[in-house]
């Protein structure tokens, strides 16, 4: 195993009370064919045994695997974990495997030779497959592709177009993209005030500006896994009828983004309009929607 000491990727990996799942997490890690890689568990305030797992394994691997926490032990939400990550990391590549999540054993030496072979792209998005399977033997696994087309560069703004939430096509998961370091620092990361019930999108806001700068290669490679888990943070949101709300906080913030730095076209304004339209004219939208569905009843007459 390589001894860590000039790793080409930097794994970030943000947890709060992931006692459960952590260890299933670094271990495959630990597990990966390609090694030139370092592990950095960025802890956002945890008070169960998280804390000690990952204490132990930095002491174990210790210039391979460190353990960072912020002042006071605090909680900063996973956008500032993630960043604080980055900004030790000594890698040229940034992967991002969600505390709960698993990669197999392929996995980064499969990005890091699709990094190498499109030296022009900025970030690497691969499917994922939503695991299922994991609590019972019996759920069947569902491998998503990252949109409609894949194995191929796209140049911005197309994929903000084409892939959720403007779009209905699935985006990436967070533990299935690969992103270049200085690509990362220039764009400032992710945006810290997705904070609490936001931090739904926090990682949208973080893609879309990918999208709107940089090209992005989307892959039809599967090497990671997403765990389906009751208490999850999606789970919870909708639960709680906070959805509508933290999408309205993404598409303003996106608005707001474009005018800023000078992004707007015709194209992108339209779309972004219409998705922001059910939010500015809440009640005229639903009579909209009543009236057409009123009519599409009188043409079936």
């Amino acid at each position: 195993m390589n001894d860590g000491l000039n790793p080409t990727v930097s794994v970030i990996t943000s947890f709060l009370n992931e006692e459960r799942f952590l260890e299933e997490a670094m271990n495959s890690v630990l597990n990966q064919r390609y090694t030139k890689w370092e592990l950095i568990l960025v802890d956002d305030g945890s008070s169960d045994n998280s804390t000690t797992l990952a204490k132990n394994y930095a002491a174990s691997y210790p210039r391979r695997i460190f353990y960072l926490d912020h002042e006071n032990h605090g909680n900063k939400g996973l956008s500032a974990s993630r960043n604080y990550g980055v900004s030790k990391a000594k890698g040229s590549l940034i992967g991002i495997l969600d505390a709960d999540d698993v990669w197999l054993p392929d996995k980064l030496q499969l990005q890091v030779d699709l990094m190498n072979a499109y030296p022009e792209i900025a970030m690497l998005c691969e499917a994922s497959q939503y695991w299922y399977s994991w609590a019972d033997k019996s759920d069947e696994d569902i491998i998503i592709e990252v949109g409609k087309e894949q194995d191929k560069v796209f140049y911005p703004p197309s994929l903000l177009k084409i892939l959720y939430p403007l779009s209905e096509n699935p985006a990436p998961c967070p533990s299935g993209i690969m992103i270049r370091t200085d690509k990362f620092r220039q764009y400032g990361g992710f945006e810290e005030h997705f904070r609490g019930k936001y931090q739904l999108y926090e990682d949208q806001a973080f893609l879309h500006k990918m999208y709107l700068n940089e090209p992005v290669y989307l892959s039809s490679l599967c090497n990671n896994r997403y765990r389906q888990r009751e208490g999850s943070l999606v789970q919870k949101i909708k639960h709680e009828g906070n959805y509508e709300v933290v999408r309205k906080y993404f598409l303003e913030w996106l608005e707001d983004y474009l005018n800023k730095n000078n992004l707007q076209s015709t194209e992108l304004l339209q779309l972004l309009n219409k998705a922001l339209k059910p939010y500015r004219h809440p009640y005229k939208y639903k009579l909209q929607k009543i009236f057409s569905q009123i009519h599409q009843v009188s043409k079936r007459l």
